[in-house]
């Protein structure tokens, strides 16, 4: 039997004969990231082997297949494909504590609302910039683990904030405020809490960024444009798989005000109406007057840096 020694977790795990590391790891209760279930098909589980490389079994054909697409060193190796012979250490590369809660646990915002029902929302488009170029050199299941990654982080913004995420689109998502029937949530604070949270998300990213570096060589940013307006709010979907949406003309503004922080460089742009109901409350960076796909005329969109 080898003894294997995990960091940072600081483990000891006795491993059988043929065991693989990552069998090890799970078996001694270390979350150990696994996108793929262990077949190769991902980089999540991959360790850097700190002393014990030439304990290691040979790379498998699945293993050296994804070592030379990435560009692995001889040190990196997948936990899922390697076998230890002898004792070594090892430290596991992508983690933390929301790798952690990925693998422990995964949660859907949920609001209950009357079907049909009018209701004036604050509507936030969320949208990851250059996600092609980012994912177009990792496996599926990396880009899937990146993704929930970034949802995770995203959606405890927007929660925090008393907001819902109402749907995904890719690798773009859509947020809701003002579902709530509490007494405490009114028009303007469901407002101010839509930006409160694309302000945090814009935090959130920046913090991922550097995993991102770290873990994967590369990174992204986010876009995000927010509308204050009236929309339907109701369930809709197939029976036993209905779920919350919004739908209406502030509904698809929204939309077009995220894609437009891509003609005009911008992270966090909000419209007019949402402006009037929280401006003082907000650092604004520019004021502009831009056409709007789908919309004849021009209207006015405010950058947002800050609170006030």
């Amino acid at each position: 039997m080898a003894t294997i020694r995990i960091l940072p977790d600081d483990v000891l795990i006795e491993s059988a004969p043929g065991e693989t590391l990552l069998d090890a790891s799970l078996r001694g209760g270390v979350a150990h990231a696994h996108a793929c279930g262990g077949h190769a098909r991902c980089s999540t589980c991959r360790v850097e082997v700190m002393d014990g490389i030439e304990d290691c079994a040979p790379r498998t054909a699945a293993e050296q297949a994804l070592a030379d697409r990435l560009g692995f060193a001889r040190q990196l190796r997948l936990a899922c494909q390697t076998t230890a012979k002898d004792s070594i250490t090892m430290r596991r590369l992508i983690l933390d504590d929301d790798d952690v809660a990925l693998v422990d646990q995964r949660t859907r915002d949920t609001a209950p609302v009357a079907a049909g029902e009018e209701r004036t929302l604050a509507i936030l488009f969320a949208d990851i910039r250059e996600f092609t170029a980012f994912s177009e050199q990792l496996p599926p299941h990396d880009v899937v683990h990146v993704l929930n990654r970034y949802f995770h982080a995203m959606g405890r913004d927007v929660s925090h904030f008393g907001g819902c995420i109402d749907n995904y689109m890719g690798d773009g998502l859509m947020a809701l405020f003002g579902l709530s029937e509490s007494e405490q949530e009114t028009e303007d604070s469901a407002a101010f809490h839509a930006v409160q949270a694309g302000l945090a998300m814009l935090e959130t990213m920046d913090a991922l960024k550097p995993y991102l570096e770290t873990a994967y060589g590369r990174s992204f940013d986010v876009r995000i444009g927010i509308h204050f307006g009236e929309a339907v709010v109701g369930s809709v979907g197939a029976a036993g798989r209905e779920r919350v949406t919004a739908i209406g003309d502030a509904v698809n503004f929204a939309s077009r005000i995220e894609s437009a922080n891509k003609a005009i460089g911008t992270r966090l742009l909000i419209s007019e109406a949402l402006y009037t109901r929280v401006g003082p409350q907000l650092r604004i960076g520019r004021k502009m007057h831009i056409p709007i796909h789908g919309k004849s005329g021009e209207y006015a969109l405010y950058e947002v840096v800050g609170s006030a």
